[in-house]
């Protein structure tokens, strides 16, 4: 789509947003200029009101991109997607901001917000009902929020943002564990006793330290024991009693 194509939507889509709230100037955004328009936006998001405030934004965007207010309200974008429940527009506002600013001082909020939308997620209306665990589920999105974390502590060791994605990190990755023992039990039960193995392997070798390693251990002694690999299951009973044993001690 041509640029000046999208930007008169934008600029469309944002008049009807407004127009459609009761506002009883149709003509706002045409009237107002960018600092304006920033503070409206803001206003709106200080108030919960993130469908108007990032009709605001938009506008701003279209009508100044080259504004000095535009680039924050960009930014400022990223958190109004997240926060009205758009996680899907939230990252890829974050994406496109740090491709156009690769240098730029938020770009650690970037991460931090891709890590968030992706962390958030919820789960949907059938998992509810059933109250589902959700440490069954695929973990497509767990393990690109914990990446993305990951990221961030690399690239931002001293970043505002670094000791929450920490915590953050540690929940997931307990989460991730999980989820490979879930696997790696679903293997056993049926016999595939190398899979099972191999599943409790990759939780050992990529989430160190998380509690459900602890089943990962118990999930490969009992598969070496079905193989005859008893030297083996044994190995992995110490490694248990080293690691959990130790831990229960001190608790």
């Amino acid at each position: 789509m041509p640029i000046t194509k999208y930007l008169s939507i934008l600029v469309v889509s944002a008049t009807a947003i407004l127009a459609g709230c009761g506002n009883d100037d149709d003509n706002i955004i045409q009237d107002q200029g960018p600092d304006a328009l920033y503070e409206l936006g803001l206003e709106n998001m200080d108030n919960g009101n993130f469908p108007i405030a990032l009709a605001y934004f938009q506008a701003l965007e279209a009508r100044f991109p080259f504004s000095n207010v535009t680039r924050q309200a960009q930014l400022e974008m990223i958190y109004a997607y997240y926060r009205n429940r758009e996680p899907e527009l939230a990252v890829a506002q974050a994406e496109e901001f740090e491709r156009e600013n690769p240098t730029h001082p938020r770009i650690d909020y970037c991460l931090y917000m891709k890590g968030l939308a992706y962390f958030d997620e919820e789960p949907n209306i059938i998992e509810k009902m059933f109250r589902a665990d959700l440490t069954e589920r695929p973990p497509r999105d767990t393990m690109l929020a914990f990446s993305i974390f990951q990221e961030l502590l690399r690239r931002f060791p001293t970043s505002q943002y670094t000791p929450d994605s920490r915590e953050r990190m540690i929940y997931l990755r307990n989460r991730l564990a999980t989820y490979e023992n879930h696997v790696a039990v679903h293997y056993l039960e049926r016999g595939a006793y190398v899979a099972a193995i191999n599943r409790a392997k990759y939780s050992l070798e990529h989430f160190p330290g998380a509690p459900a390693l602890e089943e990962s251990l118990q999930i490969m002694i009992e598969a070496y024991e079905l193989l005859g690999m008893i030297d083996l299951a044994d190995d992995a009973r110490r490694v248990l009693h080293a690691s959990f044993d130790e831990f229960a001690a001190t608790e």
